[in-house]
């Protein structure tokens, strides 16, 4: 007589907690590596809602509020301008934002002209390449605008970034310490082609509040004062 063999197999239960199991893992993979190339800082991959101060509350819920409804913001092209005195929290804002997109698996590239700037400067050819290259990404952050050299060709470099984002239809953060003043009426007539072009892609609005950077540097001095017992 043959005897019978009782082969093992999951219950669907079981096969669909390992499959759960599974495309968490690969998610997670996925979001590490979008973080490690997202940020040209490593610092800035813990810059999360999670982490914020709630210095101010009203900022940081708009900031989600762009997250939340991303896919209406992507659909019109539609993104923010940043603009404030030193240390107020752009780039914490903004980072915030791509890497709460990021975490929902939306790819999001933070960086700045003077990084794009060294990019492009050991490209022989294929810049338009380079530039097309910034619109797979649905969000791309440019932080400090302004704080690159005020030359022709990077004047031109960034008309070139921005313009690409504008005639692809994409959304754009951008962070800059200019005043209102200096955004609605800068002196260069090529700055002036840039913002009117910002202001057509971006939201502006002011982020307010004491200098962080500063306050922080005070309480770092204090600390070490203290252990030196001076």
């Amino acid at each position: 007589f043959e005897s019978e063999k009782t082969v093992p197999c999951l219950c669907r239960c079981e096969a669909n907690k390992r499959d759960e199991e599974e495309k968490r893992r690969k998610h997670e993979a996925k979001v590490k590596e979008m973080r490690r190339v997202g940020f040209y800082d490593d610092k800035m991959q813990s810059w999360t809602f999670a982490n914020d101060d709630g210095s101010n509350p009203k900022m940081s819920n708009a900031m989600q509020k762009f997250v939340d409804n991303f896919q209406t913001f992507q659909k019109e092209g539609k993104g923010l301008l940043l603009f404030g005195t030193v240390g107020t929290g752009k780039t914490f804002l903004a980072a915030c934002v791509a890497n709460a997109l990021i975490d929902r698996g939306i790819p999001c590239l933070v960086t700045n002209f003077a990084r794009i700037a060294n990019e492009v400067q050991g490209l022989f050819e294929g810049r338009q390449e380079y530039y097309d290259n910034l619109n797979k990404y649905p969000l791309l952050v440019i932080d400090d605008l302004s704080a690159e050299r005020k030359t022709e060709y990077m004047q031109e470099i960034v008309f070139n970034v921005i313009d690409a984002r504008y005639r692809a239809n994409l959304p754009l953060i951008v962070t800059t310490n200019l005043t209102r003043k200096e955004l609605m009426h800068p002196a260069d007539l090529m700055y002036q082609r840039i913002f009117s072009r910002l202001f057509e892609m971006c939201t502006p609005i002011e982020i307010e509040g004491k200098d962080r950077r500063q306050q922080a540097l005070v309480e770092d001095i204090g600390k070490y004062k203290n252990l030196l017992e001076l």
